[in-house]
């Protein structure tokens, strides 16, 4: 077990990092359908009567037929492209500071205390709004933070601008608040002449909304989540395919009768009597494909969330220390810190060329790419 940073005097532990795999997420229902379907084989073979298996035989016939009528394939991956889908969608919505803190450190000027607390206040809200949406939508980091004093404790806020937050009433998430707090500071920055014309303040705000529309966003993506009946369309398909498969799937005897016909040699001669299927104790196939459509389900049921506690969740943790760690970096030590200007290895040279290692030199003698039609004839 890893200890976190102290703080106050508290440590905070931090659990190692997990990772989760197909064989974890299904081996308890591959191994209840491997026990299924070897009962009824013993059952079929051992513990009926002969007209018995007759019925049973027909049986299994019928949910053979049954399973290849569900559009599987079909409703499956459609449910599992969606999910991906909203998935990635939700990962490029999380808010990084990054865009933001760069115009901060250009826009907002000052290497006095006043500039240098403008730009950190700045950025600090920015962080505290990430934090309050990340707070509303993914459980562990709510564990890290679940009152707003733990909040005030991590140093995204004050006691004071706890206060004003938590005077203000309101029905709804309050996770915008930090950004009013932005532009108005920004406002007044402007005033003071600490940003210096319009044009800059307009695009400090502008980086500001964008950052506030993906913190919006990933409130509405927690909002309005996939419509269940959706996920329980697919998952009755799913385990309807495979009860009729633990049946359908059973190897029996042929029908009392049954022939296989074949073109005779002579007018009048019978017909060759059918060969049956091959008497596979283990069904592999079967077994293979309960392991790539369940599988494709349980993949579904992890990533339709990816706020959650499961181990290929998201780190939320990890990305408000991160975030905060580089914004602040970025918009004080990095203030106006430039290494020195000088000429770059190429400045003699009309066409300058990167050198190459041994094993890329080969590279080097390839002609450029000049379009598919540079040597049509």
């Amino acid at each position: 077990m890893q200890v976190g940073p102290e703080r106050k005097g508290r440590l905070i532990p931090v659990p190692p990092p997990t990772m989760s795999c197909i064989y974890k997420l299904l081996y308890k229902e591959f191994l209840l359908f491997t026990a299924l379907y070897t009962l009824l084989s013993i059952t079929y073979r051992l513990l009926l009567t002969p007209e018995q298996r007759q019925v049973y035989a027909q049986v299994a016939r019928y949910c053979n037929r049954s399973a290849d009528l569900i559009p599987l394939s079909f409703v499956l991956g459609f449910y599992v492209t969606l999910v991906v889908n909203r998935w990635w969608s939700q990962y490029i919505s999380i808010p990084l500071p990054d865009q933001l803190m760069c115009v901060i450190s250009a826009t907002v000027h000052g290497v006095d205390q006043r500039g240098r607390l403008l730009r950190r206040t700045l950025i600090r809200y920015a962080n505290l709004a990430s934090v309050l949406v990340l707070r509303s939508v993914s459980p562990r980091v709510l564990k890290r933070f679940p009152p707003t004093e733990h909040v005030v404790d991590a140093g995204f806020m004050s006691q004071e601008k706890r206060e004003k937050f938590d005077i203000l009433k309101s029905d709804f998430n309050k996770y915008w608040v930090p950004c009013v707090w932005f532009t108005n500071l920004a406002a007044q920055a402007r005033r003071d002449g600490r940003i210096r014309d319009d044009i800059a303040l307009c695009l400090l705000l502008e980086e500001l909304n964008k950052y506030r529309a993906k913190c919006s966003m990933l409130f509405h993506y927690d909002w309005i989540s996939i419509p269940l009946v959706y996920t329980q369309v697919v998952t009755i398909a799913v385990y309807s395919f495979f009860a009729l498969s633990l049946v359908g799937r059973q190897f029996v005897e042929l029908e009392v009768g049954a022939a296989k016909p074949r073109e005779p040699r002579e007018l009048g001669q019978e017909p060759a009597p059918a060969l049956g299927d091959l008497d596979m104790y283990v069904p592999l196939t079967t077994l293979l494909q309960f392991f790539f459509y369940a599988g494709w389900l349980k993949v579904a049921e992890q990533i339709i969330n990816p706020f959650g506690e499961d181990d290929d969740d998201f780190e939320t943790n990890q990305l408000i220390d991160r975030n905060l760690q580089v914004s602040l970096l970025s918009v004080d030590d990095m203030y106006q810190n430039l290494p020195p200007a000088e000429k770059d290895p190429y400045w003699d040279e009309d066409q300058p060329q990167p050198p190459y290692t041994v094993a890329t030199a080969g590279e080097s003698l390839r002609p450029s790419f000049l379009g598919s039609t540079f040597n049509l004839r």
